[in-house]
Protein backbone atom coordinates (compact mmCIF):
# COMPACT_ATOMS: atom_id res chain seq x y z
CA UNK A 1 0.00 0.00 0.00
CA UNK A 2 1.23 3.37 -1.31
CA UNK A 3 1.52 5.99 2.04
CA UNK A 4 -0.53 9.50 1.38
CA UNK A 5 2.68 12.28 0.62
CA UNK A 6 2.98 14.65 3.57
CA UNK A 7 1.35 17.80 1.79
CA UNK A 8 1.46 19.95 4.97
CA UNK A 9 3.14 22.98 4.65
CA UNK A 10 5.86 24.71 6.26
CA UNK A 11 4.35 27.53 8.21
CA UNK A 12 6.35 31.17 8.49
CA UNK A 13 6.51 32.64 11.53
CA UNK A 14 7.53 36.20 12.78
CA UNK A 15 7.62 36.89 16.58
CA UNK A 16 6.91 40.50 17.37
CA UNK A 17 8.34 41.74 20.61
CA UNK A 18 6.59 45.59 19.96
CA UNK A 19 10.13 46.83 19.68
CA UNK A 20 12.00 48.21 16.47
CA UNK A 21 13.64 45.40 14.84
CA UNK A 22 11.27 42.62 14.88
CA UNK A 23 8.52 45.20 13.37
CA UNK A 24 10.86 46.41 10.94
CA UNK A 25 11.29 42.61 10.23
CA UNK A 26 7.65 42.54 10.16
CA UNK A 27 8.00 45.50 7.34
CA UNK A 28 10.78 43.97 5.17
CA UNK A 29 9.37 40.33 4.86
CA UNK A 30 5.64 41.76 3.86
CA UNK A 31 5.58 41.37 0.58
CA UNK A 32 8.87 38.84 0.61
CA UNK A 33 6.46 35.78 2.44
CA UNK A 34 3.35 36.62 1.86
CA UNK A 35 1.65 33.72 3.81
CA UNK A 36 3.47 34.80 6.74
CA UNK A 37 1.97 34.30 10.25
CA UNK A 38 2.74 37.14 12.69
CA UNK A 39 2.35 36.59 16.40
CA UNK A 40 2.74 38.51 19.95
CA UNK A 41 2.91 36.66 23.38
CA UNK A 42 0.90 39.17 25.37
CA UNK A 43 2.22 38.27 28.95
CA UNK A 44 -0.12 40.59 30.73
CA UNK A 45 2.81 43.13 32.07
CA UNK A 46 3.11 45.23 28.70
CA UNK A 47 3.17 48.80 28.77
CA UNK A 48 0.68 50.84 26.60
CA UNK A 49 3.15 51.96 23.85
CA UNK A 50 3.34 48.79 23.23
CA UNK A 51 0.01 47.60 22.47
CA UNK A 52 -0.81 51.21 20.75
CA UNK A 53 2.33 50.08 18.46
CA UNK A 54 1.01 46.58 17.37
CA UNK A 55 -2.26 48.34 16.45
CA UNK A 56 -0.38 50.15 13.83
CA UNK A 57 1.92 47.30 13.05
CA UNK A 58 -1.29 45.39 12.07
CA UNK A 59 -3.21 48.20 10.26
CA UNK A 60 0.37 48.62 8.33
CA UNK A 61 0.50 44.32 7.36
CA UNK A 62 -2.87 44.38 6.73
CA UNK A 63 -3.10 40.88 8.46
CA UNK A 64 -3.75 40.16 12.10
CA UNK A 65 -1.09 39.57 14.64
CA UNK A 66 -2.12 36.51 16.53
CA UNK A 67 -1.89 37.57 20.41
CA UNK A 68 -1.03 34.62 22.76
CA UNK A 69 -2.06 34.56 25.94
CA UNK A 70 -0.62 33.21 29.06
CA UNK A 71 -2.38 30.22 30.73
CA UNK A 72 -1.64 31.54 33.72
CA UNK A 73 -0.76 35.43 35.64
CA UNK A 74 2.65 36.51 36.59
CA UNK A 75 1.02 36.69 39.73
CA UNK A 76 0.31 32.74 39.84
CA UNK A 77 3.76 32.58 37.87
CA UNK A 78 5.81 34.17 40.89
CA UNK A 79 4.29 31.82 43.60
CA UNK A 80 4.89 28.80 41.65
CA UNK A 81 8.53 30.34 42.00
CA UNK A 82 8.34 30.80 45.44
CA UNK A 83 7.93 34.53 45.29
CA UNK A 84 11.28 34.71 43.96
CA UNK A 85 11.85 37.59 41.00
CA UNK A 86 13.22 36.54 37.90
CA UNK A 87 16.67 37.91 37.40
CA UNK A 88 19.12 37.47 34.85
CA UNK A 89 20.88 34.45 36.74
CA UNK A 90 16.50 33.01 36.73
CA UNK A 91 14.89 34.36 33.73
CA UNK A 92 11.63 32.12 34.85
CA UNK A 93 9.38 34.50 33.05
CA UNK A 94 10.95 33.96 29.63
CA UNK A 95 10.35 30.68 29.47
CA UNK A 96 6.83 30.59 31.23
CA UNK A 97 6.11 33.46 29.57
CA UNK A 98 7.19 33.93 26.25
CA UNK A 99 8.94 30.58 25.08
CA UNK A 100 6.20 27.68 25.88
CA UNK A 101 3.13 29.87 24.62
CA UNK A 102 5.70 30.21 21.32
CA UNK A 103 6.01 26.67 21.21
CA UNK A 104 2.58 25.49 21.88
CA UNK A 105 1.36 28.52 19.25
CA UNK A 106 4.07 25.78 16.81
CA UNK A 107 3.02 22.44 18.41
CA UNK A 108 3.94 19.54 16.00
CA UNK A 109 4.39 21.57 12.81
CA UNK A 110 7.17 22.27 10.68
CA UNK A 111 7.50 25.87 10.72
CA UNK A 112 10.35 28.70 10.29
CA UNK A 113 10.85 31.61 12.62
CA UNK A 114 12.13 34.41 11.14
CA UNK A 115 14.26 36.23 14.19
CA UNK A 116 15.26 39.96 13.77
CA UNK A 117 18.68 39.82 14.81
CA UNK A 118 20.49 42.36 12.78
CA UNK A 119 23.71 41.91 11.09
CA UNK A 120 25.44 44.08 13.13
CA UNK A 121 24.80 42.44 16.37
CA UNK A 122 26.89 39.61 18.03
CA UNK A 123 23.64 37.45 19.37
CA UNK A 124 21.56 34.83 18.29
CA UNK A 125 18.53 35.47 19.78
CA UNK A 126 16.11 32.55 20.60
CA UNK A 127 16.35 29.20 18.85
CA UNK A 128 13.90 26.59 19.90
CA UNK A 129 15.47 23.43 20.51
CA UNK A 130 12.43 21.85 19.26
CA UNK A 131 13.33 20.13 15.87
CA UNK A 132 10.36 20.72 14.19
CA UNK A 133 10.98 24.49 14.64
CA UNK A 134 13.64 26.06 12.32
CA UNK A 135 15.10 29.84 12.35
CA UNK A 136 16.37 32.35 9.77
CA UNK A 137 17.67 35.52 10.10
CA UNK A 138 16.85 37.84 7.02
CA UNK A 139 18.78 40.86 8.34
CA UNK A 140 21.96 39.38 9.23
CA UNK A 141 21.59 37.25 5.65
CA UNK A 142 21.02 40.62 4.23
CA UNK A 143 23.24 42.52 5.73
CA UNK A 144 20.87 45.04 7.79
CA UNK A 145 22.08 47.19 10.26
CA UNK A 146 20.23 49.48 12.84
CA UNK A 147 20.60 52.51 10.54
CA UNK A 148 18.61 50.51 8.03
CA UNK A 149 16.00 49.42 10.63
CA UNK A 150 15.25 53.21 11.64
CA UNK A 151 14.92 53.62 7.48
CA UNK A 152 12.57 51.09 7.16
CA UNK A 153 10.13 52.29 9.76
CA UNK A 154 10.65 56.00 8.76
CA UNK A 155 9.51 54.95 4.70
CA UNK A 156 6.98 52.87 5.95
CA UNK A 157 5.41 55.75 8.41
CA UNK A 158 5.46 53.60 11.59
CA UNK A 159 8.35 55.36 12.89
CA UNK A 160 9.35 53.98 16.48
CA UNK A 161 7.04 52.75 19.47
CA UNK A 162 6.53 55.74 21.99
CA UNK A 163 8.23 54.58 24.75
CA UNK A 164 11.16 55.03 23.06
CA UNK A 165 11.34 58.13 24.53
CA UNK A 166 11.42 57.25 27.81
CA UNK A 167 12.65 53.35 27.66
CA UNK A 168 15.50 51.36 25.43
CA UNK A 169 13.75 48.27 25.46
CA UNK A 170 10.33 46.52 25.03
CA UNK A 171 9.15 43.69 27.41
CA UNK A 172 7.20 43.47 30.57
CA UNK A 173 7.29 47.04 32.82
CA UNK A 174 8.66 45.51 35.49
CA UNK A 175 12.12 43.56 33.18
CA UNK A 176 14.42 43.37 35.47
CA UNK A 177 17.15 44.39 32.94
CA UNK A 178 15.76 48.00 32.66
CA UNK A 179 18.50 50.70 33.72
CA UNK A 180 17.58 53.03 36.75
CA UNK A 181 17.20 55.81 34.27
CA UNK A 182 14.44 53.67 32.92
CA UNK A 183 13.14 53.07 35.90
CA UNK A 184 12.37 56.59 36.64
CA UNK A 185 10.73 56.88 33.24
CA UNK A 186 8.21 54.09 33.99
CA UNK A 187 7.55 56.06 37.31
CA UNK A 188 6.53 59.12 35.60
CA UNK A 189 5.44 58.14 32.41
CA UNK A 190 3.39 55.26 34.31
CA UNK A 191 3.21 55.73 37.98
CA UNK A 192 0.28 52.69 38.40
CA UNK A 193 2.79 50.76 36.95
CA UNK A 194 5.57 51.19 39.04
CA UNK A 195 3.49 50.97 42.13
CA UNK A 196 2.66 47.30 41.03
CA UNK A 197 5.99 46.67 40.45
CA UNK A 198 6.75 47.57 43.90
CA UNK A 199 4.03 45.43 45.48
CA UNK A 200 6.11 42.15 43.77
CA UNK A 201 9.58 43.09 45.73
CA UNK A 202 9.64 41.91 49.65
CA UNK A 203 12.17 42.12 52.45
CA UNK A 204 12.94 38.72 54.36
CA UNK A 205 13.02 39.72 58.26
CA UNK A 206 14.31 36.39 59.03
CA UNK A 207 17.56 36.17 56.68
CA UNK A 208 17.49 40.01 56.08
CA UNK A 209 17.78 39.47 52.10
CA UNK A 210 16.14 41.72 50.16
CA UNK A 211 14.33 40.73 46.66
CA UNK A 212 14.53 43.65 44.20
CA UNK A 213 14.24 44.32 41.02
CA UNK A 214 16.90 46.61 40.40
CA UNK A 215 20.46 45.46 41.80
CA UNK A 216 21.13 46.69 44.57
CA UNK A 217 18.43 49.31 45.72
CA UNK A 218 14.24 48.75 46.31
CA UNK A 219 12.02 50.76 43.92
CA UNK A 220 11.38 53.22 46.70
CA UNK A 221 15.03 53.93 47.08
CA UNK A 222 15.14 54.38 43.37
CA UNK A 223 11.86 56.69 43.72
CA UNK A 224 13.82 58.62 46.45
CA UNK A 225 16.69 59.53 44.24
CA UNK A 226 14.96 60.20 40.75
CA UNK A 227 16.54 63.58 40.08
CA UNK A 228 20.29 62.30 40.47
CA UNK A 229 19.18 59.19 38.15
CA UNK A 230 18.01 61.54 35.65
CA UNK A 231 20.48 63.84 36.38
CA UNK A 232 23.50 61.65 35.64
CA UNK A 233 21.77 60.26 32.47
CA UNK A 234 21.88 63.42 31.56
CA UNK A 235 25.05 63.76 31.31
CA UNK A 236 25.84 60.53 29.62
CA UNK A 237 23.61 61.86 26.92
CA UNK A 238 25.32 64.96 26.43
CA UNK A 239 28.82 63.31 26.43
CA UNK A 240 27.82 61.62 23.02
CA UNK A 241 26.01 64.49 21.67
CA UNK A 242 22.85 63.09 21.51
CA UNK A 243 20.35 65.96 20.00
CA UNK A 244 16.74 63.62 20.12
CA UNK A 245 15.31 60.45 21.79
CA UNK A 246 15.62 58.40 18.36
CA UNK A 247 19.56 59.58 18.11
CA UNK A 248 19.47 58.17 21.83
CA UNK A 249 17.69 54.75 20.03
CA UNK A 250 20.31 54.93 17.69
CA UNK A 251 23.63 55.32 19.75
CA UNK A 252 21.93 52.83 22.65
CA UNK A 253 24.89 50.03 23.17
CA UNK A 254 22.17 46.82 23.09
CA UNK A 255 25.13 44.34 22.82
CA UNK A 256 26.28 45.04 26.49
CA UNK A 257 26.04 41.89 27.98
CA UNK A 258 25.47 43.59 31.52
CA UNK A 259 22.51 45.18 29.58
CA UNK A 260 20.96 42.88 27.40
CA UNK A 261 17.07 42.15 28.02
CA UNK A 262 15.48 38.59 27.04
CA UNK A 263 16.81 38.04 23.55
CA UNK A 264 13.16 36.51 22.85
CA UNK A 265 11.31 39.53 24.61
CA UNK A 266 14.01 42.79 22.91
CA UNK A 267 14.09 42.36 19.20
Amino acid sequence: MNEKPNTKSIRHILGLSGGKDSAALAVYMRDRVPDMEYFFTDTGAEVPETLDFLDRLEGYLQKPIVRLQNERPFEHLLKLHNNFLPSPRSRWCTREMKIRPFERFIGQDEAISYVGIRADEHRDGYISTKPNIKARFPFKEDGIVKEDVFRILAESGLDLPGYYEWRSRSGCYFCFFQRKSEWIGLLENHPALYEKAKQFEKFDEETGERYTWSQGESLDELAARADSIKSEAAKKLSSIKVVSWQQRVLDDDEDDPEDQSCLICSN
